[in-house]
């Protein structure tokens, strides 16, 4: 990384440093007695035999609330209660960590900058904070914690976010990535959760994309680390002359190629995606041919239609948008000399039509459609292969426009089935 490889060099060769003197086993777990959860289960295995011997005592009606709500219990903690916190609870809070009162405890940085803080304030927000206390010898003089590595503006802030879960936007846009490694280092998921938030929803950028994915996979921040590669993927021509994948080339190779596999396969999404927007365009013409050589058949259209119809060429526009290319083509048809269906290229196009309106009608002996009877016989006739083609095309044709059929419902209902052409 760029910007923060000195800072997650430190941390990953010295994970926390304090006085020099933190034991190996600093973060080792202990693990609770079976025996007391045994106990715990079957006395409320009795507990629950005895209440179901009073199922039919029905239960009492819940008390009236003159506030008209309840309390809803949180179940991140023991105790349940309403979540409001008054401005000035959390003044007082930072008051008490801009001033330090009776503090315990010294932060200490590499740019030799203090923090005063107070220990039960860092154990009870961090795990972490709590094994390092509780591994330090009492002295006489106040203990410190080391972290190295960081600005020391940045761990003030991480401090202070302990204190009153509060933060300046400046200091989150400069530090958010150390915010974020210390957040895991210390393990509080408040704080790795903003800033992830604040990383979705405008500080990543060109600069510090790649940064932010690798942080993301040492800090277990799986959806921030699908937005970055989404990022990267987005921006590939420019984050790849950026000198954060210059860095990245170099010390992760193999990080490199799995971004490269991802650019790849979005391009062929991409392209698959495209074409078959494209086919389904075609599809979609072909019906509206269809439609066209109906109406035109059927009941005429301004100057071309039927014998037996009384044309009225002075009309408004058709509903119909292939219409007028239609009208032009059969114009052409009936007019060409050559009208073999290997001849001509107009005349090859209007073979094709009106075969495939053969196979899509369901009346040919009813249907004005010139020879819409005689591509039904001449089917017969045909190989499978042909069959299979056109029998693929004709499917096709009609799913393209039941999906936009579909789609225009869907927009005249409106997304919870109210129909707002009726409001």
């Amino acid at each position: 990384m760029a910007q923060l490889e000195p800072f997650s060099r430190t941390i990953s060769s010295t994970y926390l440093a304090y006085e020099d003197r933190v034991p190996a086993d600093l973060f080792a777990v202990s693990e609770l007695s079976t025996s007391s959860c045994n106990q715990r289960i079957n006395s409320n295995s009795n507990v629950n035999n005895s209440n179901n011997a009073n199922t039919n005592i029905p239960k009492p009606p819940p008390l009236p609330s003159s506030l008209g709500y309840s309390k809803t219990p949180d179940p991140s903690h023991r105790r349940s209660g309403y979540s409001w916190v008054p401005k000035e609870t959390k003044n007082t809070w930072e008051r008490l960590f801009e001033e330090g009162y009776r503090a315990d405890v010294h932060i200490l940085t590499d740019d030799k900058a203090v923090i005063p803080s107070h220990s039960n304030i860092l154990g009870v927000a961090s795990p972490v904070f709590r094994n390092i206390l509780n591994q330090m010898r009492a002295k006489d003089r106040i203990p410190c914690i080391r972290i190295p590595g960081v600005p020391s503006e940045a761990v003030r802030t991480f401090v202070r976010f302990l204190y009153s879960s509060c933060y300046e936007k400046e200091a989150m846009k400069r530090f958010v990535l150390h915010l974020l490694v210390l957040s895991h280092t210390f393990s509080v998921p408040s704080l790795k959760r903003v800033c992830s938030e604040h990383l979705e929803h405008g500080l990543l950028t060109m600069e510090n994309v790649i940064d932010a994915l690798q942080l993301a996979r040492m800090c277990d921040a799986s959806r921030l680390e699908l937005l970055c590669i989404r990022f990267i993927v987005n921006n590939f021509k420019s984050i790849s002359t950026s000198e954060g994948w210059k860095v990245m080339r170099k010390t992760d190779p193999q990080l490199e190629q799995e971004l490269l596999e991802y650019v790849v396969e979005a391009d062929s999404r991409k392209q698959e995606k495209t074409k078959r927007i494209e086919e389904r365009k075609i599809y979609l013409q072909l019906y509206d041919a269809m439609e066209a050589l109906m109406h035109i058949c059927k009941d005429g259209c301004r100057n071309i239609g039927p014998h037996d119809k009384v044309l009225k060429g002075g009309e408004g526009a058709c509903n119909f948008p292939a219409c007028k290319g239609l009208e032009l083509l059969v114009r052409h048809f009936s007019s060409c000399k050559v009208r073999v269906p290997g001849g001509c290229t107009h005349c090859k196009r209007m073979w094709q039509l009106l075969e495939l309106h053969s196979r899509m009608c369901g009346e040919p002996d009813v249907c004005k459609v010139p020879l819409c009877k005689h591509f039904k016989e001449k089917m017969k006739q045909q190989s499978k292969k042909d069959e299979v083609k056109w029998n693929l095309l004709v499917s096709k044709v009609m799913a393209a426009k039941a999906t936009v059929n579909s789609l225009s419902k869907f927009k005249a209902s409106g997304p919870y089935g109210i129909n707002i052409n009726t409001w």
